[in-house]
């Protein structure tokens, strides 16, 4: 019956015991672990390198704007406002449609800086396009907009001429 048996069996770190204890007659249990011997090679990183996520994401290869599916990059630099309104991760405007209570609410999200002023100028341009005032609903804690009516893509065309 072995004194250990739940040791690994064979040379290796795995079976490193006290000193003293497993090591061949004659030997110390230090000297009888070496460090495993490794090569380094940068020939094969090459292969690596190719499953690697690019560091940036490329631009588009579009040669003109609007694309056939109507999207437009934002203007650089940003618009000179006190208010802007950020893109989505996928780059798309922050205008979802939603419904409360049986209403159409378009939402108007990711908006930072006077939210109060990107109201006073959105509320002008709805009026400018014949509708009376239009109710909204600003949400200064998360950023956000809503409106009540069917406004959706008058908005998303307003924030694309404006930059955003």
């Amino acid at each position: 019956r072995p004194k250990f048996p739940f040791r690994a069996p064979g040379p290796g770190p795995t079976s490193a015991a006290p000193s003293g204890l497993g090591a061949r007659r004659g030997e110390s249990a230090v000297t009888s672990r070496t460090p495993p011997r490794y090569e380094e090679s940068t020939a094969e990183f090459g292969f690596v390198e190719r499953l690697l996520p690019p560091s940036r994401i490329p631009d588009p290869p579009h040669p003109k704007y609007p694309t056939p599916s109507g999207w437009s990059p934002p203007a650089d630099p940003p618009p000179d406002l006190p208010y802007l309104v950020r893109r989505s991760r996928l780059h798309n405007l922050p205008v979802c449609a939603g419904l409360r209570q049986g209403r159409r609410l378009p939402e108007l999200r990711r908006i930072h800086g006077d939210i109060w002023a990107l109201e006073r100028d959105l509320r002008a341009f709805l009026g400018s396009l014949g509708a009376p005032r239009v109710a909204a609903q600003v949400n200064e804690v998360t950023g956000t907009l809503r409106l009540r009516g069917h406004w959706g893509p008058q908005v998303r065309l307003w924030l694309l001429q404006r930059g955003f």
